[in-house]
């Protein structure tokens, strides 16, 4: 399999801090994200593989690499949404989430849709 012309795939993620998981005195803070990707081609895509870093405020990484996500290798029609709502945990307050998804494309050629950076945050309360 070759990689060749990327087909307009749009990925955007929504964090949320999730403060009955998290153990804040423990530096354990625990974030949802939903992800909502969008094939904006005229062809029609399959999610193969995720390859997530994960960011804490101090520029620390860890990466996750898999099959799927949530258990499934989605095929995404064009004009067709699939979305999924997954978790992490990060040692700060504050960080990131970027990577990509590997897609093929009908014809078995390879492709990387880039997952751009997304802000985990934990709200504060100012007094």
């Amino acid at each position: 399999m070759q990689k060749n012309k990327i087909p307009n795939i749009e990925i955007k993620i929504e964090s949320q801090f999730m403060e009955d998981r998290s153990l804040v005195e423990e530096d354990s803070f625990v974030f949802s994200y939903t992800v909502l990707i969008k094939n904006n081609s005229q062809e029609t895509v399959q999610l193969l593989n995720r390859h997530w870093f994960f960011e804490n405020a101090h520029g620390e990484t860890y990466e996750v690499e898999g099959v799927g996500v949530i258990g499934k290798q989605p095929h995404i029609a064009p004009g067709e949404v699939f979305s999924y709502t997954s978790a992490t945990e990060i040692n700060t307050p504050d960080g990131y989430m970027f990577g990509s998804y590997q897609m093929v494309k009908n014809d078995k050629t390879l492709f990387d849709a880039k997952i751009d950076k997304c802000m985990l945050n934990m709200p504060r309360t100012i007094h």
